[in-house]
């Protein structure tokens, strides 16, 4: 539902308006966070006025979230893909088929299409959320070069996002690919919202999702104080709070650095009996010498409590067995990912046990690609057990789960593309 604004005064930036334990406010909030929209977050509560001093109905006749675009049109209770259309995200294929079709727009996917792009392929970008992925989540990454100082996620991902604009490729937000087939040289996709997509070759560099603890309560708590990544939304809203980040690798890491420049305390709960092996020096470094960071380790969560919102966690030792409520506002998990693959099931692309999809020489066995490979040649490096389909980023098996590594697959993945298509023509 939308809604003009009664006064003349257009807003210059998007408003959010809703309840500090709002899930659904909280998913906006995050998706503006990620796509690097401005935005104003105005909490409201049922005991105040803010409400009439933003000219809206009083709380009890008003469906909340209600956000207010940059022209002052108004939406009442509108769904996060309500909100993208609006601000111009949301948009359907424009050609009948394409050279390359990727799936993905984290550090990969964004990295092939602007090399895609560049080099004169009819390249389109599906992501089904925000552009960036899980290292758009991220708070800052300091080991990425080219920037000394260290640089958002979101902001890296908006400029990679821009480039490839610049280049010409074409990027549908809030899609999603549900089924996929391959024959004639081609892959033919269902859309989510019922479109289709054709392209020559395409690159699945659809990352991973974040790994859940799968405890009762959790999706009911979840964007109600228990979030999964580094909460770079949340972050300004710990003012005072003590939290609690699950995790001992990167990810959780970075959590731990950006909620301690917020909130009163930070503390780390770590399964293993030290920070993950594969945790940047410079970031275990930072940890265990922050002022406000507690780390413990060999504990595990195993419970959540909560009315509207979180309120308390069960932490337990592991091995002991011993545990203790302990009270929190917020929890943020980064226990690692799981790939989404499961729109695989139905073809020939091979995957290993975890669900990461498996290519180039992984596929051999003694130096013989799978059975239901059908060309005379051996698959190329990043190309899956279906010819022209490849992959690219953490959704490959055996990856390097790094930016860095991420980009340069994304890029390599389009030289193999061309390959490809030369041999189709």
């Amino acid at each position: 539902m939308a809604e003009g604004r009664s006064d003349n005064v257009q807003a210059r930036i998007v408003r959010l308006f809703g309840h500090r334990d709002s899930a659904e406010a909280w998913e906006i909030r995050d998706f503006l966070k990620r796509s690097v929209v401005e935005f104003e977050w105005v909490e409201l509560t049922g005991n105040d006025d803010r409400q009439s001093a933003f000219d809206l109905p009083t709380l009890a006749n008003v469906r909340l979230p209600v956000v207010e675009l940059p022209d002052g049109e108004r939406l009442f209770g509108p769904s996060l893909r309500e909100v993208a259309g609006q601000l111009g995200f949301v948009s359907k294929p424009k050609r009948r088929e394409y050279d390359v079709s990727i799936y993905g727009a984290g550090p990969a996917g964004l990295s092939a299409a602007v090399y895609a792009a560049s080099e004169g392929l009819s390249t389109v970008l599906i992501e089904r959320s925000a552009v960036g992925g899980q290292a758009g989540t991220t708070s800052l990454i300091e080991n990425y070069m080219g920037f000394p100082r260290g640089i958002n996620g979101a902001n890296l991902a908006e400029r990679a996002r821009q480039q490839a604009v610049k280049f010409g490729v074409e990027l549908l937000m809030m899609q999603e690919g549900v089924k996929s087939e391959f024959h004639d040289n081609r892959i033919w996709t269902d859309l989510a919202d019922g479109g289709k997509m054709v392209a020559r070759a395409n690159i699945c560099a659809t990352g991973v999702e974040w790994r859940r603890l799968d405890l009762p309560n959790e999706d009911r708590l979840l964007g109600s104080g228990l979030y999964y990544g580094a909460g770079t939304s949340e972050a300004p809203l710990c003012g005072g709070e003590d939290v609690f980040v699950v995790g001992g690798g990167n990810s959780a890491g970075q959590a731990v650095m950006h909620l301690s420049g917020h909130a009163r305390s930070v503390t780390m709960l770590v399964r293993a009996k030290a920070l993950a092996a594969s945790m940047s020096q410079y970031l275990s470094e930072r940890i265990l010498s922050g002022p406000t960071i507690d780390v413990r380790y060999n504990v595990e969560i195993t419970g959540l409590e909560g009315e509207r919102a979180l309120e308390r966690i069960e932490i337990t030792t592991r091995g002991t067995r011993e545990s203790e409520w302990v009270a929190t506002p917020r929890l943020f998990v980064a226990i690692g990912g799981v790939p989404n693959t499961d729109w695989a099931v139905d073809t020939a692309i091979i995957r290993d046990p975890g669900g990461y999809l498996i290519t180039g020489p992984d596929l051999l066995d003694e130096g013989r690609p799978p059975s239901c490979w059908p060309l005379d040649r051996v698959p190329y490096y990043l190309e899956t057990a279906v010819p022209g389909s490849f992959a690219a980023g953490d959704v490959r098996h055996r990856s390097i789960k790094r930016v860095a590594t991420a980009a340069g697959e994304g890029a390599m993945a389009i030289a193999f593309v061309h390959r490809y298509l030369e041999e189709t023509v």
